[in-house]
Formats: C-alpha cells, structure tokens, sequence
C-alpha cells in the first residue's frame, strides 16, 4: 500500500504520512509496525538520524519547523518498543535528547549494497581515474557531499591547501574555488568513483553513521573521517584514519598519515570486508530486523530482551 505524499510541499509530507499512517494501523491492526519514516505509529523504530544532535553541531536554535519535526521524532521513538539506531552514537543521542530508556534501544548498523560497491582491477581503476583527470602520480581525495556546510568541505579545502593532492567533491557544486579543488558532477554510480580515489575525506560535522565511509572501504578505498562520524565506530585503523575536526593539527596529522601510506604502496584495502567491523550486506539487517518482529509477536511484554 502507498500513502501518497507528493502532492503535499516537503515540510508537511512527514506530518500526513504520520497521521495517515497511525489510521492504517489501528483500521488493520497492523503489528508489529517497522519504520524507518519518523511515525508515532511505529513498534520498532529505524533510528538514522537526531534533529536536535544535528542542529547542536551545526551551531542552530530550533525555529518552528525544526520543534515540528522533533515532535515527531519524539514520538517516533517514545511510542515504540523497540529502537533499532544505526550507531552508537545515535543510540546515546536518543538517551540525551528525548530521554528515551536506553533499554529499549539497540545498535544495527546500515546494510549496503556489497555487489555494487568492490574494488576494481588494476586496469579498471587506472581508467576511472583517468577519466576523471586524476594523474597516476596525484594523491586524490573524494568528498562526497550534497549539503557542503554540514560534510565539511571547507575542513577538506583547508587541510588538503598545499599539500600537492587533488580534492574530487561528487555532488553539489562546491561553494569554494580553490586551485586543488576538482568538482566531478553529481554522480549517481558512486561505484566508478571511490575506487578511482586515493582516500575519501569525511569531515562532517555532523553524521550520524555516513555510508560514504562503508561504500568507500568497500571500494578498497581508506577514509579520513572525522572521530564522532558515526561509521567510524565500525571501522578498523586500517580502513579509517581518524582526526578531531576541532584540532587543525589532529587533521594535519591524519592527512599526513594518508600521505605516508600512499607514498609506501599501503593505501588500498585488498579484503575490505575484513576491515568493517560487522556484516554490512542487506540480508544481515533485514535478519535482525525479522527476528525483532518475530520476538514482539511472540511476547506481549513491554520490554521485550534482545533476540539471539
């Protein structure tokens, strides 16, 4: 069944899928219910993002939609029984800002599509980056961005001035001009263009997981990703070069360490999967999320235990 939204300007497509939502389950008897769209009607709520967390790291105050739009994610997670968030961190930011029992909550971190994103050959990869201009020589970094001010593109554009390396920005136009800038398009097969970099920058400052860093490293493609990204948590030292954004020489130093690596042949990952600290395939979370199910329609008690 579609609840049609579309027609509806954005602000207001949340609200209506809600509403039409909560009367769907109570006319169907609809249980137990799992979404990933904010709704008050949920059981288990898909937890992948926190407005509040987002407008603190972003330096924001609520204005009325932002007070709407936490209403809602408010009641997407109370109402629920069960909160699957996509890292740790989130899962601590539901505790803080929605005061949520943090028993109910439970980490399941986001599957991606393991087929499309792989490393190349040799021959493979020398062509995707020739394409792109990159010179066999060049260190090349990718920021993948449509939203600039929260990705970090000026922390990128800073730390990479003068170092004699390339930034590739996929996505939005980048509001900077800077002669080491290099701005790719917005690019949809992001799989033709991971394995073509050197390393991905992931400076954000704010991600609640970031599935750039998981698409790159299955790409064979290291990260440099700022520490409270959230798919830093599943990473290993090996995949994932870590830097405090509010220390210019904690990212200096990372990018110098980037540098050293590909200077002594150590920057591509040959067996990612044994990088990433879970299994990020799609039919890994969907088991998890089928074996919550499983356990709320087996049990009608109001704190469910994990399932095995």
């Amino acid at each position: 069944m579609t609840v049609s939204v579309g027609w509806l300007p954005g602000k207001l497509r949340d609200a209506r899928f809600d509403r039409r939502l909560r009367q769907l389950k109570a006319a169907r008897n609809w249980y137990p219910l799992v979404a990933l769209n904010q709704t008050g009607a949920a059981d288990i709520a898909i937890c992948g993002s926190n407005h509040p967390a987002y407008l603190a790291a972003m330096g924001r105050g609520a204005g009325w939609w932002d007070r709407r739009k936490m209403a809602l994610e408010r009641a997407h997670l109370q109402n629920s029984r069960v909160i699957v968030a996509h890292s740790r961190l989130l899962a601590d930011q539901v505790v803080e800002h929605y005061g949520v029992d943090a028993a109910k909550i439970h980490v399941a971190y986001p599957p991606v599509d393991t087929d499309r994103f792989r490393p190349v050959d040799p021959a493979r990869r020398r062509a995707l980056r020739s394409a792109l201009g990159v010179d066999e020589a060049q260190c090349a970094f990718l920021l993948a961005s449509t939203g600039h001010a929260r990705k970090g593109l000026d922390l990128a554009v800073e730390a990479l001035r003068g170092r004699g390396a390339v930034l590739l920005v996929a996505g939005r136009p980048p509001d900077v001009q800077a002669p080491h800038v290099r701005y790719v398009g917005y690019r949809t097969a992001m799989e033709e263009i991971y394995p073509a970099a050197d390393f991905t920058f992931m400076p954000s400052r704010y991600e609640p997981f970031g599935l750039v860093g998981i698409e790159s490293v299955l790409c064979g493609t290291p990260v440099l990703v700022e520490r409270r990204v959230g798919c830093a948590e599943t990473l290993d030292d090996e995949a994932a070069l870590r830097f405090d954004a509010d220390h210019p020489e904690s990212v200096a130093a990372a990018v110098d360490a980037a540098l050293d690596r590909l200077r002594s042949g150590r920057a591509r990952l040959a067996q990612p999967l044994r990088h990433i600290g879970y299994a990020p395939d799609t039919q890994a979370h969907l088991d998890t999320l089928l074996a919550w199910v499983e356990r709320l329609k087996a049990s009608s008690s109001a704190d469910p235990t994990e399932p095995t």
